[in-house]
């Protein structure tokens, strides 16, 4: 009866599309381990809360949600597309330049407004360490690249229904269960077969990439299957610039700090994991397309937004004294302004 309903609930909804987010790395750890994290962005389902599911209402833009490894014990988690990029709530909030420490005041404000029951103040009352912040502000630390396939009210609806009555228990494994294995098995619920491992590229670890090149391969395959591709670009500022992302293999070859002294110790093993990446592990992505449909605004808005001026290092001491003092509100917008008459309101392919 409940699929039912949210079947009816649906299917008053047209294009729905479900999205895969390729993010790029960042940071020491992206240093480390290039392969970036993946996360599913769905535009016709809203989190009800960070653990639960339903259909969007008129007006929203739907949720990202991926697997992480230690946020409060869950498997998986929920978040509003907007707080998911900028932590902030709405897109006239979104600043134009960022810092690190408005990006720190600013994901603390929308954790101790939406999220203190998966992310609790210390007992002190201050900010929690922890992987929490990859929830809300993404877009801050890296870009992002999506690849969209289409979907049906009523792929939403068993979504929906899935989702809200089974376990949300974290049992994440870098090798078997990690962010990206969590999008193939999203993805190929939707459509069977269409994301795979690669176990001469990737050496059968599921990466971002590998997800991303799957789809675009059944693309090619399915053009009866509507696909596009988008961007969302790094927000501009002083915070560091993402790294690009890459596949196992990939990452080696394309690193000289590791092929050339591989290549000189085992150059036939080396060869090997060439011919590997060549043959199967690359993938173009979408640098030149457009900016995610439902983040472009009039040019005409951003006039009538006053900027806010953080200074870099201006983080308060005490997190909750930031939202206390009286500060103008946060601002619009690091994205591509078109002319206001052709602004889409929903994703939908790039035009």
């Amino acid at each position: 009866m409940t699929a039912f309903l949210l079947m009816l609930g649906c299917s008053f909804f047209a294009h729905a599309s479900t999205a895969l987010l390729l993010e790029e790395p960042f940071g020491l750890f992206g240093h480390l381990n290039p392969t970036g994290h993946a996360a599913i962005y769905l535009d016709h389902i809203c989190a009800q809360t960070p653990t639960s599911l339903r259909p969007c209402r008129d007006g929203e833009f739907g949720a990202v949600i991926s697997r992480y490894h230690k946020v409060d014990g869950y498997d998986w988690v929920a978040i509003p597309l907007i707080p998911y990029l900028y932590a902030v709530e709405t897109l006239d909030q979104v600043p134009t330049t960022a810092t690190a420490a408005l990006q720190r005041e600013l994901r603390d404000q929308y954790r101790r407004t939406h999220l203190l029951r998966i992310a609790p103040d210390k007992k002190d009352g201050s900010t929690p360490g922890g992987e929490w912040i990859q929830l809300v502000g993404s877009a801050y630390d890296r870009k992002l690249y999506g690849f969209q396939l289409e979907s049906t009210p009523e792929q939403d609806a068993d979504i929906i229904a899935e989702f809200n009555d089974s376990r949300n228990v974290a049992h994440f494994n870098i090798i078997f269960r990690n962010c990206a294995d969590f999008s193939r098995k999203f993805i190929n619920r939707e459509y069977p077969g269409a994301i795979h491992r690669n176990f001469i590229a990737d050496i059968g670890i599921t990466t971002p990439k590998q997800v991303a090149r799957s789809l675009v391969r059944f693309s090619n395959e399915h053009p009866e299957v509507p696909f596009s591709t988008f961007v969302i670009p790094q927000v501009p500022g002083t915070i560091q610039r993402s790294r690009r992302v890459d596949g196992v293999t990939e990452s080696i070859v394309r690193s000289k700090k590791y092929v050339v002294p591989l290549a000189v110790i085992a150059p036939i093993p080396t060869a090997v994991i060439a011919a590997a990446w060549l043959a199967g592990g690359r993938l173009q992505l979408p640098d030149d397309e457009e900016t995610l449909a439902v983040l472009r605004q009039p040019a005409s808005r951003s006039v009538h937004l006053m900027r806010r001026q953080v200074a870099p290092d201006s983080t308060p001491a005490d997190p909750s004294s930031a939202a206390a003092s009286a500060t103008p509100p946060p601002t619009v917008i690091a994205m591509p302004t078109p002319d206001a008459s052709s602004i889409p309101i929903t994703l939908g392919p790039a035009e």
